[in-house]
């Protein structure tokens, strides 16, 4: 039995086999279509979602499985005071597979030790988010046509955002990446990304406040929200949220082939303008979403089609 916590948990040709994987669900959807029937999905989610939850029970759907869990910690025991190791070890009679997300950093893996069942990490705090990593890879794989050689910049919250936590360390494995960090001093990358990750694996990175000092240079933007969620105070949150906006005018310096990505919700940090450009992925990243999941619960189950 496997649980995946973070995308590291996957070697780099494991990935390589569950985005092969997902490429052909996405082609060859009825070939899945009973892949998992009689199986069931638990959806366990202590934190408000809507890509990351739906996403989830569309993709064992399409599969022929079925979904059963709570969207929101009051509607389960938690409100009474049950653990998450109590909680995971008692879905693992009820379900073949879970999905957890959770406030708290750790808490997904804290269940896996108790579960039966293979457990999979669908948001824990700021920490990572797996599941969108496997999807941003499927996006960039699928629009890029690789996932070497790339200028990535990430925008935005990269403080608190598990979603770019996640991404560098996924991407730091494959050949001449380097990275564009976009950001006030305040929303900077945790020292253990830079240090750790970046750093470790001599990574070449920099460091900019400015998204027009950076765009002429990247391969990918990826753009995320300032959190209100992760802010202790109201002040700080309002002060940083208007802070970078991508608009038609920032987007005519950037390559024509350059790709624009965004785990959403979006707030206000790319104009609805921008949808209509070419380059604006984030919708389509959604949809792959779907696919890199139902790769995902095959893989995880064991399950041949």
């Amino acid at each position: 039995m496997r649980h995946l916590m973070s995308p590291m948990d996957f070697s780099v040709e494991e990935l390589d086999k569950l985005l092969s994987l997902a490429d052909d669900i996405e082609k060859n959807p009825a070939k899945y279509a009973h892949a998992c029937d009689g199986k069931i999905l638990a959806t366990c989610f202590y934190e408000p979602s809507t890509r990351t939850r739906l996403s989830f029970e569309s993709a064992m759907l399409r599969l022929g499985g079925q979904v059963l869990g709570f969207s929101e910690a009051g509607s389960s025991s938690a409100a009474k005071g049950e653990s998450v190791s109590d909680t995971i070890r008692v879905i693992s009679c009820y379900a073949d597979i879970c999905a957890i997300r959770h406030p708290k950093e750790g808490a997904p893996l804290v269940g896996s030790q108790k579960s039966l069942i293979p457990v999979i990490n669908a948001g824990d705090g700021g920490h990572q988010h797996p599941t969108q990593t496997l999807t941003d890879l499927l996006t960039i794989k699928q629009k890029k046509g690789r996932l070497d050689n790339l200028t990535i910049g990430l925008c935005g919250d990269l403080k608190f955002g598990r979603t770019v936590h996640s991404l560098i360390e996924a991407l730091v494995r494959y050949e001449n990446v380097s990275f564009v960090l976009i950001s006030p001093e305040e929303l900077r990358v945790p020292s253990y990304i830079r240090e750790e990750v970046l750093e470790g694996n001599n990574i070449p990175y920099k460091e900019v406040e400015r998204l027009e000092d950076a765009m002429a240079d990247l391969d990918i933007l990826y753009m995320t929200r300032i959190q209100k969620e992760r802010f202790f105070n109201e002040e700080d949150y309002l002060r940083m949220k208007g802070f970078y906006i991508l608009d038609p005018k920032k987007m005519e310096l950037a390559k024509q082939d350059m790709i624009v990505m965004h785990p959403l919700p979006r707030v206000n940090e790319i104009s609805v303008e921008v949808d209509k450009d070419e380059r604006a992925n984030y919708f389509e990243q959604a949809q792959y979403g779907v696919y890199v999941r139902m790769a995902l619960i095959l893989t995880l189950l064991e399950v041949q089609v």
